[in-house]
């Protein structure tokens, strides 16, 4: 079977500024996200695409522009499976107010009992995702053979629920699954199972080194929607 590389999308503005942006419109990168958009191509230099799979946000859309300008004959698909999570009533609002919310300890605990008021809930958005994955696994194996490999641009939540369903990983834990803005995430699926060979890869491994200094108290919950990455 196929090999799916995920990449989230590259750095918005709404990461930047601490929104939870969801499904809004006229979400773009930002010059920051842009710059990593651009790098993508070199990155994925020499891997053989069958073709593309875009959530269709503008995010997304932008993020993939980059590698299609080089990338003669490639097709893109969009696929509303793989948009962002629904987040209803919470999408445009800030995260830092979103906090507060006792709703938020469950989407950080529980995600499984957590559904978003106005929207869909976490289960639903694993489902529909993961279905998405299974249907064109079968249709690039049918049109390009089992060892084709193709991208999916997508939003941090869609892939770590997609790595949680791949891991066999229960949902209430893929919060403990990070991916940065434009990483590259690789699944290898096989007729048996799946393999996880590649998570969050950035190309960049300096986001791994320590702050000089503290900035404020330890952050142990994840950010829904995805964070906003390494400065």
């Amino acid at each position: 079977m196929p090999t799916l590389i995920l990449v989230r999308h590259g750095r918005s503005t709404a990461n930047t500024e601490g929104l939870l942006a969801g499904r809004m419109p006229g979400i773009a990168l930002d010059e920051r996200g842009r710059e990593q958009a651009g790098g993508l191509p070199g990155r994925l230099d020499g891997v053989p695409l069958a073709l593309a799979v875009t959530s269709p946000l503008q995010r997304c859309r932008e993020t993939v522009a980059p590698l299609l300008s080089v990338r003669d004959g490639l097709e893109l698909h969009e696929d509303e499976r793989i948009v962002e999570c629904d987040y209803g009533d919470w999408s445009g609002r800030k995260l830092a107010e979103l906090a507060g919310e006792p709703l938020m300890e469950v989407v950080q605990q529980h995600p499984t009992a957590a559904a978003f008021p106005g929207g869909e809930s976490m289960r639903e958005m694993q489902h529909r995702a993961a279905e998405a994955v299974r249907e064109w696994n079968a249709r690039v194996e049918r049109d390009f053979g089992p060892q084709a490999a193709y991208l999916m641009c997508s939003h941090g939540d869609i892939i770590k629920s997609l790595v949680a369903d791949a891991l066999g990983l229960h949902l209430d834990l893929f919060q403990r699954i990070s991916v940065e803005p434009c990483s590259v995430t690789v699944i290898r699926y096989t007729r048996l199972r799946p393999f996880l060979v590649r998570l969050g890869d950035t190309g960049d491994l300096s986001s791994l080194a320590p702050p000089a200094a503290p900035s404020g108290p330890e952050q142990s919950d994840a950010t829904v929607g995805g964070d906003a990455g390494a400065p």
